[in-house]
């Protein structure tokens, strides 16, 4: 289960980067962003549990300058991402031993449209002039992703 569906991330691409992808190529952006959220979910769980709490806040969650500054940027696309999908995406995977709080429960899609953002913005850094995405961008894409998160 993904967490936004195939159009939802087409038109991302297309209106964070000008690039177009193909419907072979959502379901691999789909699962590393699906990946990268439950890998800062983990980091964030650590950091809850360094501060002694059982509850994971928005501020355990490790967005970097850069991430935050891509958050606004991503917000100013004025594209919504649905919070339920996420939830179930979420619950779907291996379980948290901590909770979300409710701040950090309604920024998820958030964090969710922010990766999409960064991934089609580094993408766009490898693609040809004709504005497709090839499987080797993606690759590329999908490594300084794995670096950085």
């Amino acid at each position: 289960m993904a967490v936004t569906g195939a159009h939802k991330i087409e038109a991302l691409y297309k209106k964070a980067a000008g690039l177009r992808i193909d419907k072979s190529k959502v379901k691999l952006i789909s699962d590393v962003v699906d990946q990268k959220l439950y890998d800062l979910l983990i980091v964030a769980e650590a950091n809850a549990r360094y501060n002694a709490r059982d509850i994971i806040w928005m501020c355990d969650v490790p967005l970097t300058k850069a991430m935050k500054e891509s958050m606004q940027k991503f917000k100013e696309l004025e594209e919504e991402l649905e919070l339920q999908p996420i939830l179930d995406h979420l619950a779907a995977l291996p379980p948290l031993k901590y909770g979300l709080e409710e701040e950090l429960e309604k920024k998820l899609p958030d964090i969710v449209g922010t990766l999409l953002y960064v991934m089609a913005n580094i993408t766009k850094e490898f693609s040809t002039k004709d504005k497709t995405v090839s499987a080797q961008e993606m690759e590329k894409a999908e490594t300084i992703l794995n670096l950085m998160i």
